[in-house]
């Protein structure tokens, strides 16, 4: 069949859109040129932050897909380019909130709020003083013992405890307002309103971002003439109601995919969002602004998108490979967590991960580059010893975990590589503004990593080796660890495993990644707040129980701290 010359030319439109651009190597003048245009872009007033679930965010994911796909990178995401995860960002309260005192009608805010553990109900009934709401047999104090014909009244109790501020007095187990709440329920409450007549202590956060499993009752904190009311007068009647509505918003992670028919994959991330207008995470105490992060890390999304034009430019053919710009992650790594749980890609074939966050500022007076996780496969050390780097000095750790996005990846067994040049006075400020970027600096950090990409590429799959994490426990406060990486973005009742340490507590014990842990010996785990709690009752040494499910099944073993 002849075809007409319209035909010829339309079929050469086609296959040529169809086809992926051929990039030719840049000099390094180029590249330098273009991370200032990413950096600029990305840092500008116009995205406000890049907080993950806001415009600001979903402007940068449109700027980063429209490099992704002038590179040439194939869409591996959910849906195109994007893969989606949604979040807890908050609550808001509905109209049946209220705190009713003898027909006087507080203001939500200003008199009472809600605590997170509270549930959704009104309820309206006589005040019962129950003090402290403490009943302990061992300490010789009940303040439930000459209350009569209590339940389904509203309890009314101090957020203190006879100690004061003593922070070692007998009494400061009593000091968790969840354990006070649990007990009030046992004793028949209907509704909570805390009070707080000690002016040594401070008044109850009422932080919706963490995660809190509710009870099904109000539970209210109530402060100022509402509190005055309460404690010294007497009360003919009381209302107190919760409408919490919890936020959800949703996050992006852009990903671009180069399909060299490998059978293993090389993943490159970095996480684009930042602080918005600094309500979170920022250690900025001024009026509201702009965080721009131009460092954190702006820097580091721009150095994605040079190496993964790096890539196709060079005929690194030997590996699949992975370009990730993750959200979330200064929210917790959950962009980061979503992938590695819903991956895009077969994660067993992945042989390596590497993370840039804050490559902007390495220091011009003493070029010192932090990599952490070279410890992660036996490859990293002799391939990092290899290389040249003139004047700038490697300051490696081994460790795997970190707070960044390749720890997501690290739990998953698979080796990791940080790069990050190092804090500045700037951080998580208004400040971090693309002026004070190191482009030079920037520039060797990228050179290092291409010549790493080569090594890798030219490797067999790598080899994973677990490294020591003791920093991995989010309480270092504590007398004792149980050797876990929780999973901060767990939704449920517990604390679930991300990633156990080999011979800490949890390994001896046999807990393994996935177990959700519901009880340490005497003590209810519902959440990272009650876990935490619960960690600290305990002394080096000590031996209890912990209860925890796998696989729906609920299992109980020894274990020694």
């Amino acid at each position: 069949m002849k075809l007409s010359i319209r035909k010829l030319i339309y079929v050469a439109l086609f296959l040529s859109a169809c086809s992926a651009p051929k990039l030719l190597p840049l000099s390094n003048d180029q590249v330098k040129a273009n991370l200032k245009k990413h950096i600029t872009t990305l840092s500008s007033d116009e995205y406000e932050g890049r907080e993950t679930g806001t415009e600001g965010e979903t402007k940068a994911a449109a700027y980063i897909t429209k490099e992704f796909k002038s590179i040439g990178l194939k869409p591996k995401g959910e849906k195109g380019f994007i893969q989606k995860f949604k979040f807890n960002s908050g609550a808001t309260f509905g109209g049946s909130t209220q705190l009713v005192v003898n027909n006087y009608i507080f203001k939500n805010g200003e008199d009472f709020y809600p605590l997170p553990y509270s549930g959704n109900a009104v309820v309206t009934n006589y005040i019962s003083r129950v003090g402290y709401g403490i009943s302990d047999t061992g300490l010789k104090q009940d303040d439930y013992r000459s209350k009569m014909n209590i339940a389904k009244r509203i309890f009314l109790i101090e957020t203190g405890t006879p100690d004061g501020s003593q922070p070692h007095g007998k009494f400061t187990d009593w000091s968790d307002l969840r354990k006070k709440i649990d007990l009030a329920i046992v004793k028949g409450a209907a509704a909570i309103i805390f009070i707080n007549s000690d002016t040594s202590l401070s008044d109850p956060k009422a932080d919706w971002l963490n995660h809190t499993t509710p009870v099904a009752i109000p539970v209210l904190f109530a402060k100022g003439k509402a509190a005055r009311l309460l404690h010294d007068s007497v009360i003919t009647n009381c209302t107190v109601g919760a409408e919490i509505i919890h936020i959800e918003k949703e996050g992006s992670n852009i990903i671009g995919y180069v399909d060299n028919k490998a059978t293993s994959t090389i993943i490159v991330g970095a996480h684009y969002d930042h602080l918005g207008f600094g309500d979170e995470g920022s250690l900025y105490r001024g009026e509201k602004a702009i965080h721009n992060g131009a460092d954190d890390n702006a820097s580091g999304t721009a150095a994605l998108i040079e190496l993964a034009k790096f890539v196709r430019a060079h005929g690194l053919k030997n590996k699949n490979y992975l370009f990730l710009a993750f959200s979330g992650e200064e929210k917790g790594l959950l962009g980061s967590n979503y992938f590695v749980k819903h991956p895009t890609i077969d994660i067993k074939q992945v042989s390596c991960m590497i993370n840039m966050d804050m490559l902007g500022r390495l220091k011009t007076d003493d070029k010192a580059l932090i990599i952490n996780g070279t410890g992660t496969s036996p490859q990293w050390k002799a391939w990092l010893d290899s290389i040249p780097t003139g004047d700038m000095r490697l300051k490696t750790t081994e460790s795997g975990v970190g707070p960044s996005d390749h720890t997501s990846f690290y739990l998953q067994n698979i080796p990791v590589l940080h790069f990050f040049s190092g804090t500045h006075s700037d951080y998580h400020k208004p400040t971090d503004d693309e002026s004070k970027i190191n482009y030079d600096g920037e520039m060797q950090i990228i050179e290092l990593i291409e010549t790493l990409l080569r090594k890798a590429n030219a490797a067999d799959k790598m080899v994973f080796t677990k490294t020591k994490d003791d920093e991995n426990e989010d309480a270092p406060k504590f007398k004792v660890t149980l050797g876990v990486v929780p999973d901060y973005a767990f939704e449920g009742e517990g604390m679930r495993i991300d990633g156990v340490t080999d011979g800490k507590p949890a390994s001896k014990a046999g807990l393994q990644a996935g177990d959700i842990v519901i009880q340490l010996g005497e003590n209810k785990v519902l959440d990272m707040m009650s876990y935490m709690k619960a960690l600290g009752k305990f002394t080096k040494g000590e031996t209890t129980k912990v209860k925890f499910i796998r696989d729906k099944t609920e299992i109980e073993k020894d274990i020694t701290f």
